[in-house]
Protein backbone atom coordinates (compact mmCIF):
# COMPACT_ATOMS: atom_id res chain seq x y z
CA UNK A 1 0.00 0.00 0.00
CA UNK A 2 1.28 3.50 -0.88
CA UNK A 3 2.05 5.45 2.30
CA UNK A 4 2.70 8.87 0.71
CA UNK A 5 0.24 11.75 1.10
CA UNK A 6 -1.09 13.71 -1.84
CA UNK A 7 1.54 15.92 -3.47
CA UNK A 8 1.98 19.34 -1.86
CA UNK A 9 0.78 22.53 -3.55
CA UNK A 10 4.07 24.18 -2.53
CA UNK A 11 6.35 25.10 -5.41
CA UNK A 12 9.06 27.56 -6.33
CA UNK A 13 8.17 30.89 -7.99
CA UNK A 14 9.28 29.40 -11.33
CA UNK A 15 6.73 26.60 -10.92
CA UNK A 16 9.31 23.92 -10.17
CA UNK A 17 8.95 21.68 -7.07
CA UNK A 18 10.64 22.91 -3.92
CA UNK A 19 14.10 21.51 -3.23
CA UNK A 20 15.19 20.16 0.15
CA UNK A 21 18.63 19.01 1.23
CA UNK A 22 18.67 16.54 4.16
CA UNK A 23 21.96 16.41 6.07
CA UNK A 24 22.42 13.60 8.59
CA UNK A 25 25.03 10.88 9.10
CA UNK A 26 22.37 8.25 9.92
CA UNK A 27 21.20 6.55 6.69
CA UNK A 28 17.91 5.52 8.30
CA UNK A 29 17.11 9.17 8.96
CA UNK A 30 17.94 10.41 5.46
CA UNK A 31 16.12 7.47 3.84
CA UNK A 32 12.91 8.04 5.80
CA UNK A 33 12.90 11.81 5.41
CA UNK A 34 13.73 11.75 1.70
CA UNK A 35 10.96 9.18 1.18
CA UNK A 36 8.21 11.21 2.87
CA UNK A 37 9.39 14.47 1.28
CA UNK A 38 9.42 12.82 -2.13
CA UNK A 39 5.84 11.83 -1.40
CA UNK A 40 5.08 15.53 -0.96
CA UNK A 41 6.26 16.10 -4.51
CA UNK A 42 9.50 17.79 -3.41
CA UNK A 43 12.93 17.18 -4.90
CA UNK A 44 15.32 15.85 -2.27
CA UNK A 45 19.04 15.27 -1.98
CA UNK A 46 20.93 13.93 1.01
CA UNK A 47 24.38 14.35 2.56
CA UNK A 48 26.09 12.43 5.38
CA UNK A 49 28.67 15.06 6.38
CA UNK A 50 29.20 18.80 6.34
CA UNK A 51 31.61 19.01 3.42
CA UNK A 52 29.28 17.00 1.18
CA UNK A 53 26.34 19.11 2.34
CA UNK A 54 28.05 22.33 1.26
CA UNK A 55 29.01 20.84 -2.11
CA UNK A 56 25.44 19.61 -2.66
CA UNK A 57 24.05 23.01 -1.64
CA UNK A 58 26.19 24.76 -4.26
CA UNK A 59 25.06 22.35 -6.99
CA UNK A 60 21.44 21.73 -5.93
CA UNK A 61 20.58 25.23 -4.62
CA UNK A 62 17.97 23.98 -2.13
CA UNK A 63 15.10 26.06 -0.81
CA UNK A 64 15.37 24.37 2.59
CA UNK A 65 17.98 22.35 4.48
CA UNK A 66 17.18 19.85 7.23
CA UNK A 67 20.41 19.87 9.22
CA UNK A 68 21.73 17.54 11.90
CA UNK A 69 23.89 19.25 14.52
CA UNK A 70 26.39 16.45 15.11
CA UNK A 71 28.17 15.48 11.88
CA UNK A 72 31.43 13.53 11.43
CA UNK A 73 33.45 16.51 10.15
CA UNK A 74 31.94 19.97 10.56
CA UNK A 75 29.27 20.58 13.16
CA UNK A 76 25.85 21.90 12.26
CA UNK A 77 26.64 25.46 13.27
CA UNK A 78 29.68 25.55 10.97
CA UNK A 79 27.60 24.21 8.09
CA UNK A 80 24.87 26.74 8.84
CA UNK A 81 27.27 29.69 8.82
CA UNK A 82 28.77 28.56 5.50
CA UNK A 83 25.29 28.09 4.02
CA UNK A 84 24.24 31.56 5.15
CA UNK A 85 27.27 33.14 3.46
CA UNK A 86 26.47 31.50 0.12
CA UNK A 87 22.66 31.35 0.26
CA UNK A 88 21.31 33.84 2.81
CA UNK A 89 17.67 33.09 2.03
CA UNK A 90 17.72 29.31 2.42
CA UNK A 91 15.41 27.92 5.15
CA UNK A 92 17.31 25.86 7.75
CA UNK A 93 15.59 23.42 10.09
CA UNK A 94 17.82 21.86 12.75
CA UNK A 95 16.99 18.21 13.44
CA UNK A 96 19.07 17.00 16.36
CA UNK A 97 19.25 15.04 19.58
CA UNK A 98 20.63 18.11 21.40
CA UNK A 99 17.66 19.32 23.42
CA UNK A 100 19.22 21.71 25.94
CA UNK A 101 17.79 25.22 25.93
CA UNK A 102 21.23 26.71 25.30
CA UNK A 103 21.61 24.52 22.20
CA UNK A 104 18.28 25.71 20.82
CA UNK A 105 19.25 29.31 21.49
CA UNK A 106 22.65 28.80 19.82
CA UNK A 107 21.05 27.24 16.75
CA UNK A 108 18.49 29.99 16.29
CA UNK A 109 21.02 32.74 17.11
CA UNK A 110 23.40 31.36 14.48
CA UNK A 111 20.70 31.75 11.84
CA UNK A 112 18.61 28.58 12.05
CA UNK A 113 14.93 29.10 11.28
CA UNK A 114 13.50 26.29 13.40
CA UNK A 115 14.59 23.44 15.66
CA UNK A 116 13.14 19.91 16.06
CA UNK A 117 14.52 17.47 18.63
CA UNK A 118 14.98 13.74 18.00
CA UNK A 119 13.04 11.51 18.37
CA UNK A 120 10.50 13.37 16.27
CA UNK A 121 7.20 13.10 14.47
CA UNK A 122 7.60 13.00 10.69
CA UNK A 123 4.35 14.89 10.35
CA UNK A 124 5.72 17.65 12.58
CA UNK A 125 8.93 17.90 10.52
CA UNK A 126 6.89 18.20 7.31
CA UNK A 127 4.59 20.80 8.87
CA UNK A 128 7.52 22.89 10.13
CA UNK A 129 9.10 22.78 6.67
CA UNK A 130 5.84 23.74 4.95
CA UNK A 131 5.54 26.74 7.26
CA UNK A 132 9.14 27.85 6.64
CA UNK A 133 8.78 27.47 2.88
CA UNK A 134 5.51 29.40 2.73
CA UNK A 135 6.98 32.25 4.76
CA UNK A 136 10.00 32.24 2.42
CA UNK A 137 7.74 32.94 -0.55
CA UNK A 138 6.97 29.47 -1.85
CA UNK A 139 3.39 29.54 -3.07
CA UNK A 140 0.41 27.47 -2.05
CA UNK A 141 -3.27 27.48 -2.79
CA UNK A 142 -5.42 29.81 -0.62
CA UNK A 143 -6.34 28.14 2.65
CA UNK A 144 -3.48 25.66 2.32
CA UNK A 145 -2.84 25.81 6.07
CA UNK A 146 -6.24 24.24 6.69
CA UNK A 147 -7.13 20.58 6.48
CA UNK A 148 -10.86 19.85 6.30
CA UNK A 149 -12.68 16.53 6.51
CA UNK A 150 -16.44 16.87 6.85
CA UNK A 151 -17.13 19.26 9.75
CA UNK A 152 -13.64 18.66 11.19
CA UNK A 153 -11.08 21.41 10.45
CA UNK A 154 -7.41 21.82 11.40
CA UNK A 155 -5.17 24.86 11.02
CA UNK A 156 -1.74 23.24 10.76
CA UNK A 157 0.28 26.36 11.48
CA UNK A 158 -1.87 27.77 14.30
CA UNK A 159 -2.33 24.20 15.63
CA UNK A 160 -6.07 24.70 16.07
CA UNK A 161 -8.73 22.01 15.65
CA UNK A 162 -12.48 22.53 15.40
CA UNK A 163 -15.37 20.18 14.91
CA UNK A 164 -18.66 21.74 13.92
CA UNK A 165 -17.10 25.13 14.70
CA UNK A 166 -16.28 24.11 18.28
CA UNK A 167 -12.61 24.22 19.32
CA UNK A 168 -11.10 20.89 20.37
CA UNK A 169 -8.08 20.98 22.67
CA UNK A 170 -5.49 18.33 21.80
CA UNK A 171 -2.10 17.35 23.17
CA UNK A 172 0.88 17.53 20.83
CA UNK A 173 0.77 13.78 20.09
CA UNK A 174 -3.01 13.78 19.61
CA UNK A 175 -2.63 16.68 17.18
CA UNK A 176 0.04 14.85 15.14
CA UNK A 177 -2.05 11.68 15.03
CA UNK A 178 -5.14 13.58 13.89
CA UNK A 179 -3.10 15.48 11.31
CA UNK A 180 -1.93 12.20 9.74
CA UNK A 181 -5.48 10.85 9.66
CA UNK A 182 -6.79 14.09 8.12
CA UNK A 183 -4.10 14.11 5.44
CA UNK A 184 -5.30 10.63 4.46
CA UNK A 185 -9.13 10.78 4.66
CA UNK A 186 -11.10 7.65 3.75
CA UNK A 187 -7.84 5.71 3.65
CA UNK A 188 -7.26 2.77 6.00
CA UNK A 189 -3.97 3.29 7.86
CA UNK A 190 -2.28 0.41 9.65
CA UNK A 191 -0.85 0.76 13.14
CA UNK A 192 2.63 0.33 11.63
CA UNK A 193 2.06 3.23 9.20
CA UNK A 194 0.81 5.42 12.02
CA UNK A 195 3.80 4.58 14.22
CA UNK A 196 6.19 5.37 11.38
CA UNK A 197 4.67 8.78 10.68
CA UNK A 198 3.46 10.05 14.06
CA UNK A 199 6.01 8.65 16.47
CA UNK A 200 9.78 8.48 16.19
CA UNK A 201 11.24 6.50 13.32
CA UNK A 202 12.89 4.25 15.96
CA UNK A 203 9.90 4.10 18.31
CA UNK A 204 10.00 0.32 18.58
CA UNK A 205 6.70 -0.73 17.05
CA UNK A 206 4.53 -0.72 20.17
CA UNK A 207 1.15 -0.82 18.50
CA UNK A 208 -0.76 -0.56 21.79
CA UNK A 209 0.32 3.10 21.98
CA UNK A 210 -1.58 3.76 18.75
CA UNK A 211 -4.68 2.13 20.22
CA UNK A 212 -4.37 4.28 23.34
CA UNK A 213 -4.08 7.56 21.44
CA UNK A 214 -6.88 6.63 19.05
CA UNK A 215 -9.08 6.19 22.13
CA UNK A 216 -7.99 9.63 23.41
CA UNK A 217 -8.84 11.21 20.05
CA UNK A 218 -12.23 9.55 19.89
CA UNK A 219 -13.17 10.98 23.28
CA UNK A 220 -12.37 14.48 22.04
CA UNK A 221 -13.37 14.34 18.37
CA UNK A 222 -16.30 11.92 18.37
CA UNK A 223 -17.77 12.41 21.87
CA UNK A 224 -21.49 13.18 21.59
CA UNK A 225 -21.31 13.20 17.78
CA UNK A 226 -21.52 10.69 14.97
CA UNK A 227 -18.11 8.99 14.85
CA UNK A 228 -15.52 9.92 12.24
CA UNK A 229 -12.69 7.64 13.42
CA UNK A 230 -13.43 4.02 12.53
CA UNK A 231 -11.63 0.75 13.26
CA UNK A 232 -11.12 -1.67 10.41
CA UNK A 233 -10.63 -4.85 12.35
CA UNK A 234 -7.33 -6.59 11.70
CA UNK A 235 -6.12 -3.73 9.47
CA UNK A 236 -6.08 -0.33 11.18
CA UNK A 237 -8.05 2.93 11.33
CA UNK A 238 -9.75 5.29 8.92
CA UNK A 239 -11.09 8.84 9.23
CA UNK A 240 -14.28 9.49 7.25
CA UNK A 241 -16.61 12.50 7.06
CA UNK A 242 -19.78 12.29 9.08
CA UNK A 243 -22.05 12.05 6.04
CA UNK A 244 -24.75 9.58 5.01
Amino acid sequence: MDESPAPSSLHRPDGEPVRVLVVDDEPDVTDVLSGVMGGEGWRVRTAADGATALAEARDFRPDAVVLDWMLPDLDGLQVLRALRREAPGVCVLFLTARDAVEDRVAGITAGGDDYVVKPYSLEEVLARLRGLLRRAGMTAEPGANWLTVGDLAMDEEAREVRRGGVTVELSRTEFELLRFLMRNPRRVLSKEQILDRVWAYDFGGRAHVVELYISYLRKKIDAGRNPMIHTVRGVGYVLKPDTP
